[in-house]
């Protein structure tokens, strides 16, 4: 699965000779570009495992490399640096150092699910993209983000009611991350909808805040979901055999 493009090789491994002569033919400048070699001895070769068995990577083992998903890719038209080929390259030959290089652009996949429909192998990019961010998240290489917090206490939720109450939502995430609920936005918001909803509605919305009622009979869907959620963490940890990492 060689690379070719250019773009893709570190400018710090790129060589330009100035003045270079040859067996007199002078190749100074651009046609004096090397690039210089080096042995890497700190790869991962378990990534390509680890990822596969996150949910959405399990077919990355098909890719050929033939650039169709980063040619149709929505966000690599905006953005050259996203390239899912290149870093589906970079996970099957374990170069972990090479992929967090670009930890903080792997999260901007929009889930368009072109590079899906175009993949002649049945890869399924857009999930090996989400797999291979929820691996970055598990191995602790992305810094926790309030969007995090957020999905977080938006599914602690559904779980726990079948319901989403919008204010409660608010209220716990500014909690937890820490801001004051008396945001200038927050408070043009609230007016808006004073002045235009019914007292009867806005009474409604206040009470289901404070009391959070729950979908009828979802007792026993919380119970499933929250049982599937267990299994869910605990079959990652071992696909990335962190609890054995712990124990050492």
């Amino acid at each position: 699965m060689p690379i070719h493009e250019k773009s893709l090789i570190r400018p710090e491994n790129l060589v330009t000779h100035e003045h270079l002569e040859i067996e007199g033919v002078d190749v100074s400048g651009h046609w004096s570009t090397f690039i210089t070699s080096r042995a890497l001895t700190d790869y991962n070769e378990q990534m390509e495992e680890e990822i596969g068995a996150l949910p959405g990577g399990e077919f990355i083992h098909r890719c050929w490399q033939c650039g169709s998903c980063t040619n149709s890719c929505t966000v690599n038209a905006l953005n050259q640096d996203f390239n899912p080929r290149y870093w589906i390259y970079l996970i099957r030959l374990g170069f972990e150092d090479e992929l967090l290089r670009d930890k903080d652009i792997i999260w901007q996949c929009v889930s368009c699910n072109k590079c899906t429909y175009a993949c002649p192998r049945d890869v399924n990019p857009e999930g090996v993209m989400k797999a291979t961010a929820h691996w970055l998240e598990l191995k602790g290489h992305t810094e926790r983000k309030p969007s995090m917090t957020f999905d977080e206490i938006f599914a602690d939720q559904v779980f726990a009611t079948g319901k989403i109450e919008d204010g409660l939502v608010l209220r716990q995430f500014f909690k937890h991350t820490k801001q004051s609920l008396f945001q200038d936005w927050l408070i043009a918001l609230v007016r808006g909808l004073a002045m235009r909803l019914p007292i009867g509605l806005l009474m409604k919305f206040g009470l289901a805040t404070l009391f959070q009622p729950r979908t009828r009979g979802w007792r026993r869907a919380s119970a499933a979901i929250a049982e599937y959620v267990d299994e869910r963490k605990a079959a990652d940890r071992r696909a990335l055999r962190l609890d054995a990492q712990g124990a050492e």
